[in-house]
């Protein structure tokens, strides 16, 4: 399935259309989501691992709203457009759907996936849309956090970094 199209960015309605689809196939559909602001290998792994659970994997993406709603008026770093883009390049991503709520909740509605995948720092009770991949007999997955890579912890390390040129560069 991965790496059908160029840029699997979808609406909500042609990614619930495309699901419903897979399941009539008898295929399993996993969802995950996230801001994905700077890609790392502790994103790339977790999407991965993911992704083997099941047939295909879409990936719900914060929209920038959201993501200042969440994060602070300092993030996104990067544009959805282009995180959009990063996600779809990867051969573990299916899909890729854009939103501006502030949780995944109406999305997951829409979707109905039969796997629901979240980091383990997230306790099993906040994990939202649980109560919905459950009720139709779905599974919910918490993926352990790969040590070390962390958005936030990328962009402190960026910030204390000296700026290139300064008199104790140059001297």
């Amino acid at each position: 399935m991965s790496g059908t199209t160029a840029m699997s960015l979808m609406s909500v309605g042609e990614a619930t259309r495309w699901a419903g689809d897979l399941r009539i196939r008898g295929r399993s559909v996993v969802f995950t989501n996230g801001v994905f602001d700077l890609l790392h290998p502790g994103h790339v792994r977790y999407l991965a691992d993911a992704r083997r659970l099941g047939d295909a994997l879409v990936v719900g993406l914060n929209g920038d709203r959201s993501v200042r709603a969440n994060k602070g008026p300092g993030r996104p770093l990067t544009p959805e457009r282009e995180r959009a883009e990063l996600l779809s390049a990867l051969d573990c991503v299916d899909a890729v759907v854009l939103f501006d709520d502030d949780t995944p909740h109406a999305l997951i509605a829409a979707l109905q996936p039969d796997v629901l995948v979240k980091g383990a720092d997230w306790a099993v009770d906040a994990i939202v849309g649980r109560d919905i991949v459950e009720a139709r007999g779905g599974r919910v997955v918490r993926i352990p956090v790969e040590q070390g890579y962390s958005t936030s912890a990328l962009v402190e390390r960026i910030r204390q970094r000296p700026a290139s040129g300064s008199s104790a560069a140059s001297s």
